[in-house]
């Protein structure tokens, strides 16, 4: 099934032609209502009239993490306040969060991008549909339940928790859909063990996995332990939300809705664009978006792209599996979290040293976060009630600034190894194959 077959079948040839009508819309509209883009394009010596094709995107600048962070909170929002009916938000690598604000339009998009992944998926208006993403800032959970709404499905907005009561809405109210996290799949389906249910007892077809990696093997093991297929989708908050790209049928990569998000494949060290099939760092300009638009965003995240035409008919560019990270971000139960974020609270607080490990696992397939960090030999202690304390303090800290939980361990003064080179911060036991 083909939600949109005039944007998601489109020639080549059409979809450039359009792509490039509405890159030379963006490049006028972000050059006259964003100053960041505007003394960027003229640093460069780059005007709104020299975009004549989607060939030129090359001539324009790139956008990163850090220029979001740099203008925080609204400094690269286009559409004025009034135009603004929704704002989200994603963790940073500091204490700020990235905002996002959407439009009417904007938001209608959303609904139609998210209403082809689950058509692609399957789903139809026969469809009831939980969706255990995050509710809030978050964007998982309200561009999953536009989608649902906008395809004409039922939408069950259960968000995440309470998971027996959950389970027994899937099975009471004949849910037939879900979209989560892929670990929250496999805890669901933990649950359902413990609860002395079957997979045939819920009645689970189709499942839309994202927020963070996943591999094959767990897909194979979510589908036998829930009886559902289930099916990959991609996205950011900075670009639009879930619904940036999603897998068809045939699995074999996920087709990205290019006519509002242009995607690129660059050399993260000489940021040159590479071509189709060659790995390196994904980029995405929002063609069409007009409360934060972005020209050239640097997701850091490493793949490659195909245009070969799929079996399912599309003829959308693909993006083959996340391969890794150009920077040093982790993705953990959804969230994002970076090292410095870790190393900005610690280094606030006088008890620590600036020594510390992140060791992320995965423990009855939930992502875990332990934060190792070495108590000052003044501060160390062999009261036991003054380092407990200690401890909640830095939890409590990382907390607010990581948005998830995280075990405190107080290590002992130089007991952390340190390294000759680039230091070492992070073990990753999760081992993603």
């Amino acid at each position: 099934m083909i939600w949109n077959p005039n944007k998601e079948c489109m020639s080549r040839d059409e979809m450039r032609a359009l792509q490039g009508k509405r890159l030379q819309k963006l490049v006028t509209y972000v050059y006259h209502n964003v100053p960041f883009y505007r003394n960027k394009m003229q640093a460069m010596d780059v005007s709104p009239e020299d975009i004549k094709s989607i060939d030129d995107i090359v001539k324009l600048p790139f956008t990163t993490k850090q220029d979001l962070r740099d203008n925080y909170p609204y400094g690269l929002q286009a559409a004025p306040a009034s135009e603004i009916v929704r704002v989200h938000a994603s963790s940073g690598t500091t204490g700020n969060p990235t905002i996002v604000g959407y439009t009417r339009k904007d938001i209608a998009v959303w609904s139609e991008v998210m209403a082809r992944c689950l058509t692609a998926f399957g789903v139809t208006r026969e469809d009831t549909f939980s969706v255990a993403y995050g509710y809030g800032l978050f964007t998982g959970g309200l561009g999953a339940h536009y989608g649902v709404e906008n395809l004409g499905a039922t939408v069950i907005p259960t968000s995440t928790g309470n998971t027996e009561k959950h389970i027994r809405l899937i099975r009471d109210l004949n849910i037939s859909g879900i979209a989560c996290t892929p670990s929250y799949a496999l805890y669901l389906a933990e649950t359902l063990d413990k609860m002395g249910l079957r997979k045939e007892d819920i009645g689970l077809r189709i499942g839309a996995f994202g927020a963070e990696p996943w591999t094959e093997n767990m897909r194979k093991e979510i589908e036998e332990r829930l009886g559902l297929k289930g099916y990959n989708i991609y996205g950011l908050s900075e670009i639009m939300g879930p619904g940036v790209s999603y897998e068809c049928s045939e699995q074999n990569g996920s087709h990205i809705n290019e006519d509002h998000f242009y995607p690129e494949i660059i050399n993260p060290e000489t940021l040159e664009q590479l071509p189709h099939g060659e790995q390196g760092e994904l980029v995405f300009t929002t063609l069409t978006k007009e409360g934060m638009p972005l020209l050239r965003y640097r997701t850091k995240d490493l793949c490659t792209l195909t245009n070969e035409v799929c079996a399912c008919g599309r003829t959308s560019v693909r993006m083959g599996r996340i391969m890794g990270r150009s920077d040093d971000m982790l993705i953990i139960r959804g969230i994002n979290v970076f090292p410095s974020q870790v190393e900005s609270v610690i280094l606030e607080m006088p008890e620590f040293e600036p020594q510390y490990m992140l060791v992320v696992d995965r423990v009855n397939n939930l992502d875990t976060l332990q934060v190792q960090v070495e108590v000052r030999k003044d501060f160390f202690s062999d009261d036991i009630g003054r380092m407990l304390n200690m401890k909640k303090a830095l939890a409590d800290k990382l907390k607010s600034v990581l948005s998830i939980s995280a075990d405190v361990k107080l290590m002992e003064p130089n007991s952390i190894e340190r390294s000759q080179g680039k230091s070492k911060h992070v073990i990753d036991k999760r081992m993603l194959k």
